[in-house]
């Protein structure tokens, strides 16, 4: 019984080490002057396959824009994301006859 208390407590402290903090940067405009929104989330969501790739090789390309404009950025980035993997789990294959 103590083993498992002292495995759970572990495994929550595990899981609180990997939790996303806030983004102090939502709303606070790039050095170019502006603020990712809706579509440019959607956008960087469309091409983060290939963004992602480049990223490992150079430190200047990030996958995901920290100047952004909040929730509606990160429903476009989530929104591109799906569309550009393949969509929802109900629609990797046709229902066969």
């Amino acid at each position: 019984m103590k083993r498992l208390a002292i495995a759970v407590a572990l495994m929550a402290l595990l899981l609180t080490a990997c939790a996303a903090g806030a983004n102090e940067l939502v709303d606070v405009a790039a050095p170019d002057g502006d603020v990712a929104g809706f579509w440019m989330g959607l956008w960087h969501g469309l091409i983060t396959p290939i963004t992602f790739v480049i990223s490992l090789f150079t430190d200047n390309v990030n996958i995901y824009e920290v100047h952004n404009s909040g929730n509606w950025y990160d429903l476009g980035y989530a929104l591109g994301l799906g569309m550009s993997i393949g969509g929802g789990p109900g629609a990797r294959c046709a229902r066969k006859r």
